[in-house]
């Protein structure tokens, strides 16, 4: 096991019927921006429901935040905040609109090029301290310091993360998830199970509890994956969703451990060149990537296979078979696993390839093993 510290100050507020304590949270004395996406947390209901607590608050709002959230959309909110002088935000949405919140508190009083937060991981000073109301469960945002922002004019999509930008609190009420389309609920819970392999399926490390933990997570998501997704409305299975997204991401199994995030660096790719939902990208990459490196991760398959989907036989049959395993059961969630399902394009592995070495991204993942070679194969299996 490695060395590790662990801090994490996020208050995080789970059950049904929890958005009355966001006023407890807040001061009152705060100018609120509540930051949301499109129209669904305003026929659901959420939105009023958040506006009727927060009454005695001077508050503003800010739509327009969606999927893989734009750089350009984010400067907007950056400008009005400054402009009405907001000293508190309040995210209301899933894991894109928090993660667009992080980098508009980040960005308000940031002096330079502020796409140096995102693309040069630059020092931030100061920030807007900001709260969440959980929406939609998936990418662990609610409960950890990590963003994913998009720039389309320039067909990037790039991860960064800063200790100063956890959430001060989050309200996670998993009764949100029955409203729900059936296509969020099955990315949710793909996001969620990639986030788990990125940290687990790498090499033997001793660090055994964070393997139980990681197999824990997994072996949830496959028992409840298919009900919730048919179920929403039950709330047993929404709350075991709900906690098991937040822990697959929000810092816990990655402690002492080696991570691969490999999988995760080819998706966001295929997401800003070809507009695939994240988990989507993810289920595409994610077994092919364990084919072309199966040797390497051999070790830790076999194990999967094993403690997580009950397989038998040797070594090798083990760990080929828990690829098969993982790709069957993202196809029953619903979610396909090749690339000819979203677009045509037989260049896509050299425009990939062309992206991430303009980045100078090459090599990636766990010990630097995946390089350009290796990630050409796993591109050309996802074809």
């Amino acid at each position: 096991m490695q060395n590790f510290n662990y801090q994490n100050p996020v208050k995080y507020i789970f059950g049904t019927d929890t958005f009355d304590k966001i006023a407890q949270e807040i001061p009152l004395d705060k100018k609120v921006l509540l930051v949301y996406g499109g129209g669904s947390v305003q026929k659901n209901g959420i939105l009023n429901s958040v506006k009727e607590v927060l009454k005695a608050y001077t508050t503003f709002e800010f739509s327009g935040i969606m999927p893989n959230p734009e750089f350009d959309i984010l400067m907007e909110a950056v400008s009005f905040i400054r402009s009405n002088k907001i000293d508190y935000i309040l995210a209301i949405g899933g894991g894109s609109v928090i993660d667009g919140v992080k980098f508009i508190a980040a960005a308000v009083h940031f002096e330079g090029n502020p796409w140096d937060i995102v693309a040069k991981n630059a020092k931030i000073d100061q920030v807007i301290p900001y709260g969440a109301v959980l929406t939609l469960p998936a990418t662990g945002s609610e409960m950890n310091p990590y963003a994913v922002i998009s720039r389309r004019s320039l067909n990037l999509k790039l991860a960064f993360g800063n200790p100063r930008l956890y959430a001060q609190f989050t309200i996670n009420n998993p009764s949100v998830i029955k409203s729900l389309p059936k296509r969020q609920l099955q990315n949710s819970i793909v996001d969620a199970f990639v986030h788990v392999m990125e940290q687990y399926l790498t090499y033997d490390h001793g660090a055994l509890l964070q393997d139980r933990f990681a197999e824990g997570i997994l072996q949830t998501l496959i028992a409840i994956g298919k009900s919730v997704i048919d179920n929403p409305n039950d709330e047993k299975l929404a709350a075991n969703l709900m906690w098991s997204c937040t822990m697959a991401l929000n810092g816990l199994l990655s402690n002492g451990v080696p991570t691969d995030w490999a999988t995760h660096t080819i998706g966001h790719e295929l997401t800003a060149l070809y507009g695939i939902d994240h988990a989507q990208s993810l289920a595409l990459v994610a077994p092919n990537l364990y084919t072309v490196l199966f040797e390497a991760k051999k070790d830790k398959l076999a194990q999967y296979g094993e403690r997580v989907w009950k397989l038998t036989g040797s070594k090798d049959e083990r760990a080929q078979n828990a690829i098969t395993k993982t790709s069957e059961f993202f196809q029953e969630l619903g979610i396909p696993t090749t690339f000819s399902t979203y677009s045509n394009d037989k260049t896509m592995p050299e425009r990939v390839i062309a992206n991430l070495s303009d980045r100078n991204a090459f090599p990636f993942g766990e010990n630097g093993i995946v390089s350009q070679a290796e990630t050409k194969q796993i591109l050309e299996l996802c074809l």
